[in-house]
């Protein structure tokens, strides 16, 4: 049964006192609301920070950390900020600004030699700006497998030599692709830059000098880790606890944890143009490198409608930029296997709203963080959690059809004994550039495909059709099977293959489609 069937009165009431309430929404009202937004999504935790005007107004957890606990979520209780840590990054390399030890368009190879990219014009104009705007030519997500899952021995040294392997798809500096490995590289130019690792950086000149005393620089690197989530994830249906994925190699693009607690003197501070303490008498860093940072470095197109008729976006460093209601708007979101999170800044409002989850559900960070924001807009009689409920409704229904439909054909498949395929034909061990090896063997009667170099990657394959067969992840969580396109030579057998994920609700960090394997003699 939906929950608005078995809740619509209580939603009513909510959005009703949200309209009447246009100067900025009360804490009972949130409570009210991430309650809400708890059972609508199926999400275990939330954690939810309001500052304005320099102050915390609400600080507060909700729900659990883990379903295996049970324990609650509170103001303290740590999350993997996942992509809010890219700001970080940007805001160390412009603390080095600040000191004169580098510039924004400085060149990368000045800093790291062996940095090379797909040609040699990109090569050498390559900036410490470029590694943080998400214009490199390259696609969406290129090279993630190398750090995702983390269940590889990918070094920073083998990501940074196989940035040249990646293709680009579109002009550099000419389009907006979302990438992390671009990050990881800005990190290692802060460890190279400061002789210190990114991850002492961030604690030693940042962290700790605003008082973030209860944040670290990666999981690994948390101290007091009895009041952490889980993360949780849908699998086969029911959301469970699932391991927790981020390799230490990427901490520059997502590794950061943390608590609303310390989050909000991060968005004050920010808010402050990197100001703090008693009366803002100490810098992070200078107003002019922060606006720097919430300065658009690359266009993201704007089309269709809006919530709060947004007509521009773009990219800063480290940061989303764009017009919300005639109000400057700074964002961000992060995303891990079961944690999604996302920082929200209306600078001339004073606002900061911060929404962190234990479930990978971005649509419920976002019913909360957009009500939140309509009551200082003024905006009545919107119902953000039905909106994007009906949002994942649709988008889930829409990918269950296409891998309902896929799985319907295999099963058909099996049960016809005269549409039998000679798997001997595709086995043996196949080679990308950069991923590495995978070896396509029989074990028991099952087809199995293995990754040399990421372990998780091991799964069943099932024929599809012609020469394209499907690969089943034994770790259901992953929830990123995929196709496999064999070429074949002028025997019948296999030369290469390629992939592409099957539902179009994968994470783009699962990036098969890079990846071209030719097949090793």
């Amino acid at each position: 049964m939906s929950i608005f069937r078995k809740t619509g009165i209580t939603l009513w009431i909510i959005v009703f006192s949200f309209a009447s309430f246009a100067q900025g929404i009360t804490s009972a009202q949130i409570d009210s609301l991430v309650n809400l937004t708890l059972k609508t999504f199926d999400v275990p935790g939330i954690a939810v920070a309001v500052v304005k005007d320099g102050q915390v107004i609400h600080s507060k957890g909700y729900g659990v950390r883990s379903l295996n606990s049970k324990l609650p979520v509170d103001a303290n209780t740590l999350f993997g900020i996942a992509s809010n840590s890219k700001a970080f990054t940007a805001a160390a390399l412009g603390m080095l600004i600040d000191e004169g030890k580098l510039t924004w368009d400085d060149k990368v190879t000045d800093i790291i030699p062996e940095f090379k990219m797909y040609n040699p014009y990109v090569t050498d104009e390559f900036t410490v700006r470029d590694l943080l705007t998400h214009r490199s030519g390259l696609g969406l997500g290129a090279g993630d497998l190398m750090f995702w899952p983390d269940s590889n021995n990918f070094t920073l040294k083998d990501i940074i030599h196989n940035l040249r392997f990646l293709k680009s798809v579109s002009g550099f500096r000419t389009k907006f692709d979302y990438d992390n490995l671009l990050y990881i590289v800005a990190g290692e130019v802060v460890a190279r830059i400061s002789g210190k690792s990114w991850e002492d950086f961030i604690e030693t000149r940042m962290m700790q000098p605003i008082g973030m005393l209860g944040s670290a620089a990666s999981f690994s690197r948390v101290k007091d880790k009895r009041n952490v989530i889980d993360p949780h994830a849908p699998v086969d249906g029911t959301v469970k606890v699932i391991r927790r994925d981020w390799s230490n190699v990427a901490n520059a693009a997502g590794g950061i944890y943390s608590n609303i607690t310390d989050m909000s003197k991060w968005a004050i501070l920010q808010m402050n143009d990197g100001q703090y303490g008693e009366k803002q008498a100490l810098k992070l860093f200078s107003k002019d490198v922060h606006e720097e940072m919430w300065t658009q470095q690359t266009i993201i197109p704007v089309r269709g409608p809006s919530p709060y008729n947004t007509h521009f976006s773009g990219y800063g460093l480290g940061w989303f930029l764009a017009d919300a209601m005639g109000y400057k708007q700074v964002s961000h979101t992060g995303g891990l296997a079961g944690i999604v999170t996302q920082v929200t800044l209306l600078p001339e409002l004073k606002l900061g709203i911060i929404v962190f989850t234990n479930q990978q559900s971005g649509a419920a960070f976002t019913a909360i963080t957009n009500t939140i924001k309509d009551s200082y807009f003024g905006i009545k009689n919107a119902n953000r959690v039905k909106d994007m409920h009906d949002r994942v409704v649709k988008n889930e229904a829409n990918a269950k059809k296409i891998t309902g439909e896929v799985w319907a054909d295999i099963a058909a498949q099996q049960k016809d004994n005269t549409a039998k395929v000679d798997m001997k034909l595709f086995t043996g061990t196949y080679r990308d550039k950069w991923f590495g090896d995978v070896e396509i063997s029989i074990k028991d009667g099952k087809t199995i495909w293995q990754s040399k170099r990421s372990y998780l990657l091991t799964g069943e394959m099932f024929p599809y059709k012609g020469n394209t067969f499907i690969v089943k992840w034994n770790d259901r969580s992953l929830d990123a099977d995929a196709f496999v396109k064999f070429d074949l030579d002028n025997s019948g057998k296999a030369s290469g293959m390629k992939m592409e994920a099957i539902s179009p609700l994968t994470d783009f960090s699962f990036d098969f489609q890079d990846l071209e394997f030719k097949k090793q003699p």
